[in-house]
């Protein structure tokens, strides 16, 4: 474990597939963990559709407990982060500020012919 630092680029062979994501050997004695949420970005299954045992992949150390002996790796953090729209700055708009002069008459409409029904509705 001495032979890594947290940031290190390092190749490995996936030795073990989990649930909850996959083991991969870094050297003979050094074996480290991609959970299941660093092996790429968005929503991940199963670890098999994605890795395989025997495979080489190239990971990047996240963290090292020596205490514990483990070594969490990511295959995310080798990948381009996918583009997101985001929100113009301005956030949300509330829908008075949203409507159109022309659609702000339509209610107007309404508003003058409600008395009307209401007359209509009582005789």
């Amino acid at each position: 474990m001495k032979n890594y630092k947290v940031g290190d680029v390092v190749t490995g062979i996936v030795t073990g597939i989990q649930p909850y994501g996959a083991f991969v050997s870094l050297s003979d004695d050094t074996q480290g963990l991609i959970h299941i949420s660093e092996i790429t970005y968005g929503y991940v299954r199963d670890v098999s559709d994605f890795l395989q045992v025997g495979q080489a992949v190239k990971v990047k150390v996240l963290e090292i407990d020596e205490r514990e002996g483990k070594i969490s790796l990511s295959l995310r953090a080798m990948q381009d982060r996918p583009f997101h729209h985001k929100r113009d700055e301005r956030g949300r708009v509330p829908l008075q500020e949203r409507i159109d002069e022309q659609d702000a008459g339509g209610f107007d409409a309404l508003k003058n012919r409600l008395e009307g029904w209401i007359k209509k509705s009582l005789k």
